[in-house]
């Protein structure tokens, strides 16, 4: 099990210390008013309270007081000083946090205890909404134990099988927060089965079109190739035997998935079975918004809030 990006050396990290250097970049940076929404259990409220501890976040807890309150008890936590907005259920939390998020009396958004489409169908709302001319697309930032560095995946979370325009946008999204976490010229692979095209599988001529418009300045900031199979994009090794001649095969940075179907399975295989730790971020919205699962490990929850500071941060820099 050593895929490397380099041929022919092993290479393994300590899990989770790319967190944990993620999080010190934030050090320098005032903390982020961030809305949790309905933070009603004790996973998402201690998510909170921690990066709270931490520096990263200034929460605002929006969610029906008592349940918060109750979560705080089950937890041993003390709420003094926390900002509470009392709302009677999840669904006006997530409609109370995006209008926090429209005034800018926040910054971000942290998901709490409601499902993602709750809190999705708020921040999307036409009328009401935290929309811009970008499409809003997920970006997983996987710190994968055999890999030597972060690697992000997308989008695995929110369009469910993205036209060509939305892949666009999916793209340009990533390629921001790399970017914000200081990587100057990401290194896009755009995955299919093969590495060739082959019109019978579209994502292989969606592949060849996205290349083509960051050739034409469609898509900036990053080199991209595709289609790449996933072994040709993070394996040097691979992309030679198989003579691909590309600046990103076997270094990929970040991966554009065909569909949510395969990116959803992509990442839950790295983190399952490689070890790998999973912070993540919707970007394309007016402000980051954190969508943690039930299954992060604190960690994970507070490298997710470092993404959104420095994405923050990065957005509000003028370039």
């Amino acid at each position: 099990m050593h895929h490397t990006g380099s041929p022919g050396s092993s290479h393994r990290h300590e899990p989770g210390a790319r967190y944990r250097r993620l999080i010190e970049a934030t050090r320098e940076i005032d903390p982020l008013r961030m809305a949790v929404v309905h933070p009603c259990d004790e996973l998402s409220l201690t998510g909170a309270l921690e990066a709270k501890s931490q520096g990263l976040i200034e929460p605002v807890l929006v969610g029906p007081e008592a349940k918060v309150r109750r979560a705080a008890e089950a937890a041993k936590r003390s709420l003094d000083g926390i900002e509470l907005v009392d709302v009677p259920h999840s669904h006006a939390a997530a409609a109370r946090a995006v209008e926090l998020a429209r005034t800018r009396k926040v910054s971000a958004l942290m998901k709490g205890a409601l499902h993602t489409d709750e809190l999705m169908a708020a921040v999307v709302d036409a009328a009401s909404g935290l929309r811009t001319e970008r499409r809003m697309s997920h970006v997983f930032v996987l710190d994968v134990p055999t890999y030597p560095k972060p690697l992000l995946i997308t989008d695995a979370a929110i369009n469910i099988e993205p036209d060509l325009e939305t892949k666009r946008d999916i793209v340009q999204n990533a390629v921001d927060l790399a970017h914000a976490l200081a990587l100057a010229m990401p290194k896009v692979a755009v995955l299919s089965a093969v590495e060739t095209v082959y019109p019978k599988i579209r994502s292989t001529v969606d592949a060849a079109a996205l290349c083509k418009m960051a050739d034409r300045g469609q898509i900036t900031g990053c080199i991209i190739d595709g289609p790449l199979a996933f072994d040709n994009a993070i394996s040097r090794e691979a992309a030679e035997t198989k003579a691909i001649a590309s600046p990103v095969a076997g270094d990929a940075d970040i991966l554009v998935v065909p569909d949510l179907e395969a990116g959803n399975m992509l990442a839950k295989q790295l983190i399952y079975l490689s070890g790998a730790e999973a912070a993540g971020i919707v970007l394309g919205a007016r402000v980051p918004i954190v969508l943690t699962s039930r299954s992060d490990s604190v960690l994970s929850r507070l490298a997710s809030c470092a993404l959104a500071v420095l994405l923050e941060r990065h957005l509000r820099t003028p370039a």
